[in-house]
């Protein structure tokens, strides 16, 4: 593991936040992310081998992007974020865009979903340097067509509410519902060929892992 490698970055965060944070707070996130962890979802969302839905999102600039017509042309990585709103994930699509020129030089695509509306999304674009389509998942459809999407808890909730994550306004749809933070590599006729489903929001697939699977499937 190098000293760059996405994992590490995300480590160095998460030992940050406990020492910043108030230890009831830290407790209660860490107690909601094993409740989600012991629901089953991770076994539950889609897996390698099964077909991607099909479906179309807006992007930031609210132009309707069809999945189906990106990996049709070659690989396609779908990341499921929470939020610009979230570090863990800002890191993960840094990490990401870094990579965008070796991603290229292999024929793949990538794609970021998130609750947030396109404008959130733009935000969240800009503030990263993005080069790659943001896209908007206010319906939830595309976290309930890859068996992402769960509603949290209470205690969550007030949580997010004491530190202005304010959920429902932000992404437009009226409800506390995330997506676990997911990667997903899929091929030319829509099939997974990789997944990183983790409930706990600090871990994320390596992207150095998914272009080895990339490199594979050329």
């Amino acid at each position: 593991m190098t000293s760059n490698s996405l994992a590490e970055q995300l480590a160095e965060f998460k030992a940050g936040f406990k020492t910043r944070a108030a230890p009831e707070r830290v407790a209660t996130m860490e107690q909601a992310t094993q409740e989600l962890r012991n629901s089953g979802i991770e076994k539950t969302a889609l897996q390698v081998g099964q077909a991607a839905p099909s479906l179309t999102l807006p992007n930031a600039v609210s132009k309707p992007i069809a999945l189906a017509s990106l990996w049709a042309h070659g690989p396609l990585i779908v990341v499921f974020y929470r939020g610009g709103w979230c570090p863990y994930c800002n890191l993960e699509l840094r990490a990401w865009q870094a990579l965008l020129p070796q991603l290229n030089s292999l024929g793949a695509k990538i794609v970021a979903i998130s609750p947030q509306l396109p404008d959130s999304s733009l935000s969240t674009a800009e503030k990263n340097a993005l080069a790659f389509e943001v896209l908007s998942d206010s319906s939830l459809s595309a976290a309930d067509g890859f068996g992402l999407a769960f509603e949290m808890p209470e205690s969550l909730i007030q949580v997010y509410k004491t530190v202005g994550h304010d959920l429902p306004n932000l992404n437009g749809n009226g409800r506390w519902v995330l997506p676990v933070p997911a990667t997903y590599l899929i091929d030319r006729q829509g099939i997974i060929q990789y997944a990183h489903i983790d409930a706990d929001y600090r871990n994320r697939a390596e992207p150095a892992d998914i272009i080895e699977q990339i490199k594979k499937l050329a």
